[in-house]
């Protein structure tokens, strides 16, 4: 991933444009094969990943996965994966296009009207805990 986070970036800024880091979610039963045996574990792993790299390249983050990990705990509710545990349901596509706004406006998703099929609790939910992850603390994730 690194050699291909460093060429992509530098392309990206060559062109005067910011690269943002899509910090991704892990898959709901982690990853045996590579030692990432369970959600958690593999969750950790990939937030070290991405925030490691983007701290060396100085590249703003979109803590999607991260933020994906405290509604899990927090909203076990909200089905966030497709039945393959991989690919995301509508709420985990709902939430990561809220954390993409809040990295990329600075602003909070919440109170937005647009609802994507989602009932009214779990969209605001999922634009409450975006804000929060990304703007509770923006320098972490980069984002000045």
């Amino acid at each position: 991933m690194y050699p291909a986070a460093r060429s992509l970036s530098a392309r990206v800024e060559a062109i005067g444009a910011q690269p943002m880091f899509f910090l991704t979610w892990a898959h709901r039963d982690g990853m045996a094969v590579s030692g990432l045996g369970n959600y958690e574990a593999m969750q950790l792993a990939i937030g070290d990943g991405y925030t490691g790299i983007a701290d060396e390249l100085r590249v703003p983050v979109a803590p999607i996965g991260l933020t994906w990990f405290v509604v899990r705990r927090e909203h076990p509710e909200i089905a966030m994966w497709q039945d393959d545990g991989s690919h995301p349901s509508p709420a985990g596509t709902y939430l990561a296009a809220c954390v993409f706004y809040a990295a990329i406006f600075r602003q909070s998703p919440a109170g937005s009207s647009f609802l994507d099929g989602l009932s009214s609790q779990d969209a605001g939910a999922l634009q409450t805990e975006a804000a929060m992850s990304v703007l509770d603390n923006p320098t972490h994730w980069g984002l000045h």
